[in-house]
């Protein structure tokens, strides 16, 4: 394939944020792949891999409208070959947050994407903001692996509402996504206050736990103010602080984040 080559990879269900990351790709590489694979290790015993909202006529025509040239699509079989194939751990930053509510996920997450990377051998991938600590993870399956890419990180799409977008979207009822533009009111509400001068972190938390609590139909998870490499919870934040959250609205399980000072 002509370099640079720019990857996007998606577990389906493609939304205006993906088109965005697409478009983002298209116009760093000469040659663009985009993986197309829903991948079930990721998915816990209890969560969504069945009803998952997946349209793959749908996801193929995007893909032709943003003018990919591969579509890598591979089989569970070929991702996970009976004979092995090696699994990557990500640490203690893999543990946190949301390696802590779903136990294993990033571990798969580093795994499948490692393997994708090493397949397809992308100079760059484009990943959204909003899966922060996914990001991380990321980085550091194709640092493990030794693999040279380069990750470009995109700015969070969202709706006229302030809801990040997300293909877990469809799952949400009017009221129930209404509600759930609590979530980032409530982070841009801490991150105006830091702006103001307040750089205590519990404050910042307390701000964005108030904020989501006026709407009954969310039931937050975590509030996290941590550092933006490590994801240790800090004391005092500062420019570059991750706060980042995750909740359930309805059947949704919905993650967005801001960066302190951006």
């Amino acid at each position: 394939m002509p370099e640079p080559v720019a990857l996007m990879a998606t577990l389906g269900g493609m939304h205006r944020g993906h088109e965005a990351l697409l478009q983002r790709a298209r116009g760093l590489g000469t040659t663009l792949v985009a993986s197309l694979f829903l991948n079930p290790t990721q998915f816990g015993e209890d969560e969504d891999l069945g009803s998952y909202p997946v349209d793959t006529e749908r996801d193929l025509r995007i893909f032709r409208e943003h003018c990919v040239d591969y579509v890598f699509k591979p089989s569970i079989d070929e991702m996970y070959p009976p004979g092995g194939y090696r699994t990557i751990d990500p640490g203690p930053m893999g543990q946190v947050l949301e390696g802590e509510q779903r136990p294993g996920h990033f571990v798969a997450v580093a795994t499948v994407v490692g393997r994708i990377c090493s397949l397809i051998r992308p100079n760059m991938a484009v990943w959204g903001a909003k899966d922060a600590q996914q990001n991380l993870v990321i980085k550091r399956a194709t640092e493990v692996l030794e693999l040279d890419v380069a990750h470009v990180i995109e700015p969070t799409v969202r709706d006229e509402s302030g809801l990040a977008l997300s293909s877990r979207n469809a799952y949400l009822s009017d009221a129930e996504r209404r509600a759930a533009a609590a979530l980032y009111r409530g982070l841009t509400e801490a991150a105006r206050d830091f702006r103001r001068g307040d750089s205590d972190a519990a404050s910042l938390r307390s701000i964005v736990r108030t904020a989501v609590a006026r709407e009954p139909l969310i039931d937050l998870e975590y509030v996290s103010a941590a550092h933006p490499e490590t994801l240790a919870e800090l004391e005092t934040a500062s420019a570059g602080t991750l706060l980042s959250l995750a909740a359930t609205v309805g059947r949704a399980r919905l993650i967005d984040n801001v960066v302190l000072g951006e």
